[in-house]
């Protein structure tokens, strides 16, 4: 008896692992959901849009996306931990994934548990850009202004908890200035307020901000990122401008529910290393701003933690309210 029921355990273990191993061998046979979380046009919407729309030729099967906008992306990301496993939903979500925990404390869904990496679209810098009515010619003049005007100095962001919104207060926390926070519906009101005068800075998304800079509509202090950013030569990262521990980077990836096959995931993050691998797809990105940020599934996961650990301590740091 005791030898039957090992002898019928086995046969399901091994029926289940030709089952999964048949499943990904036909993987894509049919079309592919992928859900944006974000509105339509914002770079979070842009550029995760020209990858799947090239990559549905790489692996022969259509990709439909929907945008599902809502809670800075959490609404969309749980309708897709909600989804069968089963390789024909994903998710393209951004920085903004690793910021919810701290933001929204009730979420339904646990990023490490319930999403599985599967790709790493690249990251980009947002610049902090000022009106060219200001006086500040240089970060460091900003910032002994802001000292010398405590609350005086505002800033945009596109929400609470927004990318662009953390950009700003690791820098104001980095300077140890004290800023007035005005949180926008969308960028374009950010912009056409600073473009006005009405507020002082915005930690702007590089491929918006660089032709403004580029007609001197606005002028640019200071990118978020370690590196100089090769499109602005002349201004200095953080550290350079004497701040600690103020990097900050806006970055995309897709990700699929936990329990998908990994040999789905592994076959999906190959193909989409190859695309990405491709000298046009990468000149595509760098004109929306975007870096190419290779990495394995296993490494996207430990990039995701520490992003998770880095926003969560910065927004308790900052006395952000959920």
């Amino acid at each position: 008896m005791r030898h039957s029921i090992r002898s019928i355990c086995i046969l399901a273990l091994v029926s289940a692992t030709a089952a999964a191993t048949a499943h990904a061998e036909n993987w894509p046979s049919r079309l592919i959901r992928a859900t944006i979380p974000f509105g339509a046009g914002s770079a979070a919407d842009v550029v995760p849009r020209l990858v799947l729309d090239r990559l549905s030729a790489e692996i022969g099967q259509s990709i439909v996306i929907e945008n599902r906008p809502g809670a800075g992306g959490t609404l969309g990301t749980a309708m897709v931990v909600k989804a069968d496993p089963d390789g024909y939903s994903i998710l393209a979500q951004s920085s903004a994934l690793a910021i919810a925990p701290a933001i929204y404390p009730k979420l339904t869904f646990d990023i490490s548990r319930d999403l599985a990496s599967v790709l790493m679209i690249g990251s980009g810098a947002n610049v902090m850009i000022v009106p060219p009515t200001r006086p500040w010619k240089t970060v460091q003049d900003f910032i002994a202004d802001a000292k010398a005007k405590p609350g005086s100095i505002s800033f945009g962001s596109v929400g609470v908890g927004s990318a662009v919104h953390i950009s700003a207060e690791k820098f104001r926390l980095a300077a140890g200035i004290e800023t007035t926070h005005v949180p926008y519906r969308g960028g374009a009101e950010v912009i056409a307020d600073i473009l006005g005068g009405r507020i002082d800075f915005y930690f702007c998304p590089l491929a918006t901000a660089l032709p403004l800079i580029r007609e001197g509509r606005v002028r640019a202090l200071v990118v978020s990122t370690p590196k100089r950013v090769a499109d602005l030569p002349d201004v200095p990262t953080p550290q350079e401008a004497g701040l600690k521990n103020a990097e900050s980077v806006f970055w995309l990836g897709v990700f699929m529910p936990a329990k998908t096959p990994r040999d789905i995931i592994e076959k999906f993050h190959a193909a989409g290393e190859k695309l990405l691998a491709e000298p046009a797809m990468q000149d595509s990105l760098k004109k929306l701003g975007i870096e190419t940020l290779p990495m394995t599934t296993a490494q996207m996961d430990d990039f995701v933690a520490r992003e998770t650990a880095d926003y969560l301590a910065v927004i308790k740091a900052a006395g952000i309210q959920p």
